[in-house]
């Protein structure tokens, strides 16, 4: 519009100058008449080409902000009318585009700061079912740093994760057991993004809440199992102990097997009476009195009264400690050796009697200790259900071995995980803690 306008006065005035130039030899104050005309004429020219480029120039510039979404830039007013009009408009647009990118901001970080600070694990996932971010809880739960998750696909998650999450659907939650007893309760939800539909899934613990419920469950069915169980032992077990009395008046043939049926009676008793507060010994666990404790001793003294076991099965156990010396932790002695006793138990049970290894691993960065052996694989549906209050893959199994031995290392405050590697061996790993 700059270079239209100039095109339009400039050949208008060389044609006037022109015509004025003929007068200046015919008629002087004719001349003299035009020259004033023709430079009142530019004057006002002039002033109309900046009246007109300044408005240009206001929109140039406003045009060239918006552009760069810089809503700092504010106009005074020029004493134009409606020039002035049009710079209040936008002065005020420019206040409400910038106090609503300011609110958006604050809206935006402060729901960043809340995901990130949130107990639950929370993954929002692309259109395509990839990861695009993750808060702490979420890296923690799947056990990989927040920034090795973005981009990775649900379904390639480590077990158990990405099998479960791949098919979890809007609405239907599932409960996920991890390897080292943590639960889990997985959602899908969705919401719109630029019209689309995008998920996210959303990971909240309940290790504590199942904990608590499955014990308060246990110590009540406990309780009055052992107490009616123990009030009618004790009496039949006295009047059994009493028919003894009786034996010599029966005929000598008959006396042996009197005699028999009744201690086989009274040993089965006994028997449940033991079986009975193996379970009430679950519900009773004092707290633990942790002092130094040398580790490597304790597992030697295992290894030892193992060894008959082991020998008459043809297990052969491999001891890769940290250093020949002793290893000092602060736990309680007498539970973390009942709680290792029943992990090595099962180490051999699962070998069976076909012979096999046992590898007893300890390293001090960090402090850890792996009991691993090479038996049967844990299949996914038993590693769901490991830690399972009365759950037991043994004939004849009463399934508190392992619960026993979770309620011990959580109350030492050591992490564990039980699972079977790519190699095929199944390891029993906890994080300890110095003395």
């Amino acid at each position: 519009m700059r270079l239209k306008l100039l095109l339009f006065l400039l050949p208008l005035y060389a044609v006037l100058i022109t015509l004025a130039a003929q007068a200046r030899t015919t008629n002087a104050a004719l001349f003299i008449a035009c020259e004033v005309v023709l430079l009142g004429s530019l004057g006002l020219a002039w002033q109309l080409y900046r009246g007109f480029m300044q408005p240009i120039r206001l929109i140039e510039a406003g045009t060239a902000a918006l552009q760069a979404q810089d809503f700092n830039l504010k106009f005074r007013p020029v004493g134009q009318p409606g020039l002035d009009q049009l710079i209040e408009v936008y002065n005020d647009m420019l206040d409400a585009l910038r106090q609503e990118r300011v609110s958006q901001h604050e809206q935006s970080v402060l729901l960043e700061r809340l995901i990130q600070a949130s107990p639950a694990g929370i993954l929002i996932l692309t259109f395509e079912q990839h990861i695009a971010s993750a808060n702490a809880a979420a890296a923690w739960a799947l056990g990989m740093p927040a920034a090795d998750l973005v981009g990775q696909a649900v379904a390639a998650l480590p077990a158990p994760w990405g099998g479960v999450l791949a098919d979890l659907g809007s609405g239907q939650p599932q409960a996920v057991r991890l390897p080292g007893g943590q639960t889990y309760r997985a959602a899908a939800a969705h919401f719109l993004d630029r019209g689309f539909q995008r998920r996210f899934v959303v990971l909240e613990e309940l290790t504590q809440e199942i904990r608590a419920q499955e014990k308060q469950t246990y110590e009540q069915l406990i309780r009055l199992v052992a107490h009616e169980v123990n009030n009618s032992i004790g009496a039949v077990n006295s009047l059994l102990g009493s028919f003894r009395y009786y034996a010599p008046q029966l005929a000598p043939a008959d006396q042996a097997d009197f005699t028999q049926a009744l201690d086989v009676s009274i040993t089965r008793n006994t028997q449940l009476a033991d079986f009975v507060a193996g379970y009430a010994r679950l519900v009773r666990l004092p707290p633990p009195a942790p002092h130094p404790t040398d580790l490597h001793a304790l597992l030697r003294d295992l290894g030892q009264l193992l060894a008959p076991q082991s020998a008459q099965q043809d297990v052969a156990w491999h001891w890769e400690l940290a250093h020949a010396g002793p290893l000092f932790i602060e736990a309680d002695s007498q539970q973390l050796t009942q709680a290792l006793l029943n992990v090595a138990k099962n180490a051999l049970e699962a070998i069976g009697p076909g012979g096999g290894h046992v590898w007893v691993r300890t390293t001090t960065q960090p402090l850890t200790l792996s009991i691993t052996n090479d038996g049967a694989p844990l299949s996914p549906a038993v590693s769901q259900r490991l830690f399972t209050p009365f759950f037991s893959t043994k004939a004849g199994g009463q399934g508190i071995g392992l619960t026993l031995v979770r309620d011990i290392l959580l109350a030492h405050g050591f992490a564990f995980r039980l699972a079977t590697g790519a190699d095929g061996r199944t390891a029993f790993q906890v994080e300890l803690r110095t003395a």
